[in-house]
C-alpha cells in the first residue's frame, strides 16, 4: 500500500494528534521502520523507483514526466518492474489507484487499471472485487494499491474532519511562515529560490496560497490533511477485514509506506522536492502474520528502492545483481545486523534536465545535503531533528563528514550521478 504525499510524521504511531487506529493496529503487530526514507520526493520518479529498485538517474524517470519510464522500461525494456518478475513466476499481479507511468498492464501487472478519484473509493472498491472474484487466492498474488490520498486536493468528508480542531493541531519546531533564501529550500531551479507552494485557494477553504503562511492557515490546512488520511485508514482497515473474512490475511504480507513525505509549513514550505526530513523521510511498516519475532520499532535505515528485492526475497525468487535497493527480509526475521550504513536521496528532476536539484546522504544520527548550487549542509540530527543548525564549518563534526561524503562518492559512482560542477 503506497500512499501519496504522506509525511512520516502524519501517522498516529508518529504522532498521537493524527488518527489512524486502523493503520496503528496493523503496524503494532508488525515491524514499524523509523528511519524509513524515499529514493526521491518526487511523485513519479519515486514510483519508478519502488517498481524497479534503481534509483531515479539509473532508471531515467527523474522528475513527473512518465515518457522517459515508458520508454526505458516499457518499449526499449532497459529494466524490468517487480511485476514483471512475479508475474513470470506464476503471481496473479494486480493495480489498483494511482500509476503516474501509464497503463500498469505495460509494464508487468496482469490485472487491474489505474484510478484517479480524489477519495480513493474506486481504488479500494477495484480491489475489493479482485479479492471477491471465485479464482481468487488459487494463484498466489501481489496487489500493488497505490490511494492518491493525502495528495490534494483535500476534500474530506465532514464527518473525517469532525475528529480535529485546527487550534489543537500542533505545528513543528521548525515552522515558518515564510523560507529561507538559502539554496537547500529552493524547490524551482538551481538559483532561482522558487517555492512550490501547495495552491491551498483551488483545494481547501480558499486558504491563501503562500508563502508567508500564518500559523492558522497551517492548521486548518493540516486539519484537512489529517482528516484525509483518517479516511483512507478506515478503508484500509475495511480491505484487511476483507481477506481476513476470505481466510487470506494470514498468509499475505502487507508493506505500507508513502512515495515520498510532505512539508506542512516546516521551514516555511508546502509541497516536497528538498531533502529535509519531511520531505524525503515516510511512513512505514511491514504486517505479517508468519513474523516470529516480537513486534517493534527498528531503527534500521530502509530505502524505498529495498521493497522490489524485499518482496522477491519473500516470494523465494532471485534477486537481480543490478538492483539498488537492498532485501530487508533478515530485518523481518529478527536478524539485528543492519542491511545499510546510509540511505541516499536524490532531487534531480526539475525544469526536466536531469542533474539539476539537490541529494541527500543519511546515517543514523547525521545527514549531509548538497544542494542545486553545490551549497552544503550538515545536520546532527541527535541533537537537530528539526534540522536547524547547519554544521557543515563546525570542526567537531568533519569526521562525520568525511563518513558522509565518502558515501555519497560510493552512491554517486553506483546510479551515474551527473551533479554539475563538483
Amino acid at each position: 500500500i503506497f500512499t501519496d504525499d504522506q509525511t512520516y510524521r502524519a501517522i498516529g504511531y508518529n504522532n498521537p494528534e493524527v488518527l489512524t487506529p486502523e493503520l496503528d493496529g496493523l503496524a503494532g503487530k508488525g515491524i514499524i521502520f523509523d528511519k524509513a526514507f524515499t529514493a526521491t520526493p518526487v511523485c513519479a520518479a519515486s514510483r519508478a523507483s519502488i517498481l524497479t529498485g534503481l534509483y531515479p538517474q539509473t532508471h531515467g524517470t527523474v522528475a513527473l514526466d512518465k515518457d522517459s519510464f515508458i520508454r526505458n522500461i516499457v518499449m526499449e525494456k532497459r529494466y524490468r518492474t517487480v511485476a514483471h518478475f512475479l508475474s513470470d513466476a506464476g503471481y496473479a499481479t494486480y493495480f489498483s489507484g494511482k500509476s503516474h507511468l501509464g497503463d500498469p498492464k505495460d509494464y508487468g501487472f496482469r490485472f487491474g487499471e489505474e484510478s484517479l478519484d480524489f477519495d480513493d473509493k474506486r481504488a479500494f472498491d477495484d480491489v475489493s472485487s479482485f479479492i471477491e472474484e471465485p479464482v481468487f487466492g488459487d494463484k498466489p498474488f501481489m496487489i500493488w494499491l497505490a490511494p492518491r490520498q493525502p495528495h490534494l486536493p483535500l476534500r474530506p468528508a465532514q464527518k473525517w474532519l469532525n475528529l480535529y480542531s485546527a487550534k489543537d493541531i500542533s505545528l513543528g519546531e521548525n515552522f515558518l511562515e515564510s523560507p529561507p533564501t538559502e539554496s537547500g529550500f529552493n524547490q524551482g531551479l538551481p538559483g532561482e529560490n522558487f517555492y512550490r507552494d501547495s495552491d491551498y485557494t483551488d483545494n481547501y477553504r480558499n486558504l491563501p496560497s503562500g508563502p508567508p503562511r500564518s500559523a492558522e492557515v497551517v492548521r486548518e490546512f493540516s486539519k484537512a490533511y489529517y482528516a484525509t488520511i483518517s479516511h483512507l485508514d478506515s478503508q484500509v482497515g475495511t480491505l484487511v477485514r476483507q481477506l481476513k473474512e476470505r481466510d487470506h490475511l494470514e498468509n499475505t504480507v502487507i508493506f505500507f509506506l508513502s512515495d515520498n513525505g510532505y512539508f506542512l509549513g516546516n521551514h516555511g514550505l508546502g509541497n516536497k522536492l528538498t531533502m529535509h526530513e519531511e520531505s524525503v523521510r515516510v511512513p512505514m511498516f511491514v504486517w505479517w502474520d508468519k513474523l516470529k519475532i516480537k513486534p517493534h520499532r527498528s531503527d534500521a535505515l530502509v530505502s524505498s528502492v529495498d521493497v522490489f528485492p524485499t518482496i522477491l526475497d519473500l516470494a523465494g525468487l532471485p534477486i537481480p545483481e543490478y538492483l539498488q535497493g537492498k532485501s530487508i527480509l533478515q530485518s523481518l526475521l529478527g536478524n539485528p545486523a543492519p542491511v545499510r550504513d546510509y540511505v541516499a536521496a536524490e532531487s534531480v528532476g526539475v525544469g526536466g534536465k536531469t542533474g539539476m536539484g539537490h541529494r541527500m546522504i543519511r546515517s543514523l544520527t547525521w545527514k549531509y545535503i548538497l544542494t542545486d548550487i553545490n551549497d552544503e549542509l550538515l545536520f546532527d540530527l541527535s541533537k537537530d531533528p528539526f534540522e536547524l543548525k547547519n554544521l557543515i564549518n563546525h570542526q567537531k563534526s568533519q569526521a562525520e563528514l568525511k563518513k558522509l561524503k565518502n558515501h555519497y562518492k560510493q552512491w554517486s559512482n553506483l546510479v551515474g550521478d551527473r551533479k554539475a560542477g563538483l
